[in-house]
């Protein structure tokens, strides 16, 4: 199988390039490096993998064949779709159109990676696949939140009408090695904030909630949805709900840090909850996460420590 894998030197990316390599694909990782790091996919020796820095935005044609398309590529924390929303938009709008016209020109099976964060602010919880979701479109957050929704209904139309096979992941919460330390997100901004006994910064009360899933699980659960004959939108999470706070207290205690917690405003459209029903991905894929909090946590650390 050969396969591309669009957002290849980012966090998911990189690990997914890793087990499609030890699946035995031969793998072509296109990245540009606006957020994701070459320092990711260093490691891989393989002469069955390809780097092409190349921005998805614009069209990529490949005389081989290609058999899969993985689209991963587009920035996906706060930090860095804030400072680059028309980037973000542009990746999940014209990348996505330039990789599904690449799937149909190839004949290839395309896999969408969308987010939890098509759901927006749920009215309902835990999230199933049937709810619409709950989203400003001209809140700070929608850039990417429509980015993603824009991407999921352009992924639908080629497979209505062009007869693509496509499939769709919608990502939650996902944690692990190779994260930015600086992206943002609340696992590396806790974690380097406790291995630095500083204090460790919550919004609001800390009562929102989120699903942590650790990479290894999901990267399993993105590769078998791929393999699998089902068109329609697929959480792919670990369902294990806790709080911000409940997350504060996980990391000091694993950390033994001194660090205190403070209390800021909580920014704007942030979701209360987030919780994923994979029922589906249960029942259409045998998959469910394995990995507990605790050891994903204590491998999510040492990696911090050794940078």
């Amino acid at each position: 199988m050969r396969s591309i894998v669009t957002g290849g030197a980012g966090f998911l990316g990189s690990h997914l390039c890793d087990l499609l390599l030890k699946n035995g694909h031969d793998v072509i990782c296109i990245d540009n490096l606006v957020t994701g790091n070459i320092r990711n996919i260093d490691h891989i020796t393989s002469d069955r993998f390809t780097y092409l820095k190349h921005d998805v935005t614009k069209p990529i044609y490949f005389g081989d064949k290609i058999d899969y398309i993985f689209h991963l590529a587009s920035p996906a924390s706060p930090v860095d779709y804030l400072e680059l929303p028309i980037q973000t938009l542009k990746v999940g709008a014209l990348g996505t159109y330039n990789m599904l016209g690449l799937a149909k020109e190839q004949g290839a099976r395309f896999l969408l990676a969308s987010t939890s964060e098509v759901y927006g602010d749920p009215l309902v919880n835990p999230q199933p696949e049937s709810y619409w979701g709950n989203v400003n479109p001209i809140g700070p957050r929608g850039v990417y939140d429509e980015a993603k929704r824009y991407a999921e209904a352009i992924t639908m139309a080629y497979h209505n009408h062009h007869k693509v096979d496509t499939r769709i992941a919608r990502i939650f919460n996902t944690y692990g090695p190779r994260m930015r330390a600086g992206d943002g997100r609340v696992v590396p901004n806790f974690i380097n904030q406790a291995l630095n006994n500083e204090d460790i910064t919550v919004y609001g009360e800390g009562s929102q909630t989120r699903s942590f899933c650790y990479v290894s699980d999901l990267i399993e659960g993105i590769y078998r949805l791929m393999t699998v004959d089902f068109n329609e939108p697929v959480n792919i999470g670990n369902p294990t709900e806790l709080s911000i706070l409940g997350f504060a207290n996980e990391i000091i205690k694993i950390t033994n840090s001194s660090s205190a917690i403070v209390y800021r405003d909580l920014p704007v459209d942030d979701p209360k909850v987030r919780r994923p029903d994979i029922s589906r991905a249960k029942k259409l894929l045998g998959w469910e996460p394995k990995i507990s909090l605790e050891e994903g946590l204590k491998e999510t650390i040492r990696y911090f420590r050794q940078l």
